[in-house]
């Protein structure tokens, strides 16, 4: 039996990681509440650039040290926010493309299992650069792509409850969140450094026009081809609970304005 597609939305304004982890979770509560109901809940993969923020995964290490990091990154005018996803921390962006698939692993039999989802998000990442840049990825033993061991170029940190999944990966496109990685470790590789699919093309042949917007129809083809699901448009004009909540998490996205380029410190 065929997949039902996948809805797709990304978001023109930098979205708040607040809202961006309600819109998250209210959805997540919307697939349980309808497949247990009547099983004809929607899958989705929301595209967003974050206004800039420093996010601590879950079980990271000493409460008191993680505090004291909290208050020094907020110094740079960056928000900090403690999360429920696996990995370390890190940064998110404007110039980032994040992208939160909300899937339900268990419409296939056998389900797809964590690892192979990661697997698959992975290569969505790797082949996009291959394709889209002639960029090859460099092997390491750490979740995420790196464009040599010491510079990674997009991060993965997810969670998965009741076989739904939330959060997912950042894919540095531009520069400008490099200076923002700068002031951290980011996941906790002490020996490694932020990259960009920019500043790769650039070193290579000079080319200057690298853009989020421009990613976005390759990156969105090839996640539909290795996960083996069409994609489909999510229509904000539609009546439902998930195009309200989209609507209005564009709506705080637009009111908020200009965002810190760079860091105060």
């Amino acid at each position: 039996m065929a997949l039902p597609p996948v809805y797709v939305h990304w978001f023109r304004n930098p979205v708040q990681y607040m809202q961006g982890l309600m819109l998250q979770e209210r959805i997540h509560q919307l697939q349980l509440l309808v497949r247990k109901s009547s099983g004809n809940h929607r899958d989705f993969l929301f595209l967003l650039e974050h206004r800039p923020v420093y996010t601590f995964g879950r079980r990271q290490g000493d409460d008191a040290e993680e505090a004291s990091e909290a208050l020094r990154l907020r110094a740079t005018g960056a928000d900090c926010v403690f999360t429920q996803r696996g990995g370390q921390t890190t940064y998110h962006g404007p110039g980032q493309i994040v992208g939160y698939p909300l899937l339900d692993l268990g419409r296939t039999s056998p389900p797809v299992g964590i690892r192979d989802y990661i697997c698959r998000m992975q290569k969505t990442l790797e082949t996009h650069l291959a394709e889209q840049h002639d960029l090859r990825h460099a092997s390491s033993e750490h979740t995420g792509v790196f464009l040599d061991p010491k510079t990674k170029v997009a991060s993965i940190g997810v969670q998965v409850r009741h076989r739904l999944t939330t959060h997912g990966f950042a894919f540095n496109v531009t520069d400008e969140p490099l200076a923002w990685f700068d002031k951290t470790v980011a996941c906790g590789l002490t020996d490694v450094k932020a990259g960009s699919i920019a500043g790769a093309v650039r070193a290579r042949d000079g080319t200057h026009n690298i853009s989020v917007l421009s990613e976005l129809p390759g990156l969105l083809q090839r996640f539909g081809r290795i996960y083996g699901r069409d994609l489909m448009k999510l229509d904000l004009s539609a009546d439902g609970e998930v195009e309200e909540v989209v609507r209005s998490v564009e709506l705080d996205a637009a009111r908020r304005g200009p965002w810190l380029r760079r860091p105060v410190f």
